[in-house]
């Protein structure tokens, strides 16, 4: 007898993430570098080979989501979902309502990800809150009580930093992210990644202080992303961690626009 999961694809500007849910439940996730060249068979071997290892067959999956940055991504993807899976995907890009008021200056500006990001904060957490996505972009986004997306910030992600330095600096060797010992470096690596790890941590400490003074009220800040365990043991001011917030916001925009059509 087949099962009945769903298969939720959030697509950005450096990775994609594949993800399966059994109703609320995530079974698993696999992740692969984002490169617009890549066809669609290629997706469908390498997904079914992963999939198989967990006991899964392609007939088990009969609905899918996906949330993509990358325009270039949507057609290998959607023939992906119709060719391996047989279900057409429901596509969640800068267009798409995801079910909450976005009151922006221009809401198609909104990246679908953080838009994701801003129905599964809502959903689980009360209140005001701020959602701090380490990826591509460390991005800063703001929940008003009732749900709605009002704005955020865009600063340059962790790695574009790291890149940066290793590009412009011929003398400066490539580095990893680590939280150093200490903030004054004994040398010119762990001078690097203080610079880096501690840059960060005053970055997000000097903005969420900021967004709270300026909006004047209690806000709860929550991190997601892959960095982002690392960046939470380094402030106070990071109140939750939730590693998978965009695959849980994917599976609840499905939900909801399912039962709407029902």
């Amino acid at each position: 007898m087949s099962r009945h999961l769903l298969l939720v694809v959030d697509a950005g500007n450096t990775n994609i993430v594949f993800a399966l849910f059994d109703g609320p439940t995530l079974l698993n996730q696999w992740r692969t570098s984002t490169d617009i060249k890549r066809t669609a068979d290629e997706y469908g071997v390498w997904l079914t080979q992963l999939i198989a290892l967990d006991g899964i067959k392609p007939n088990d999956i009969n609905a899918a989501i996906l949330a993509t940055v990358v325009p270039h991504t949507v057609f290998p993807l959607t023939h992906l979902c119709e060719r391996y899976f047989k279900c057409a995907p429901l596509i969640i890009d800068n267009g798409n309502s995801v079910g909450i008021n976005v009151e922006v200056t221009n809401p198609r500006e909104v990246g679908a990800d953080r838009l994701v990001n801003a129905v599964a904060a809502h959903a689980k957490f009360s209140g005001r809150l701020i959602v701090i996505d380490f990826g591509t972009a460390t991005t800063f986004d703001i929940i008003r009580d009732d749900g709605a997306y009002v704005g955020g910030v865009i600063a340059p992600g962790v790695n574009l930093s790291i890149e940066a330095l290793d590009r412009a600096a011929a003398r400066l060797p490539r580095i990893t992210v680590a939280k150093p010992p200490s903030v004054i470096g004994s040398g010119t690596v762990t001078a690097m990644q203080s610079g880096v790890y501690w840059g960060y941590i005053s970055l997000i400490e000097g903005l969420v202080t900021r967004i709270k003074e300026e909006v004047g009220q209690s806000m709860r800040t929550i991190s997601t992303g892959g960095l982002a365990p690392l960046f939470k043991n380094g402030t106070d001011l990071i109140d939750e961690l939730e590693s998978d917030l965009t695959l849980h916001g994917l599976r609840l925009v499905y939900d909801r626009r399912k039962r709407a059509e029902i």
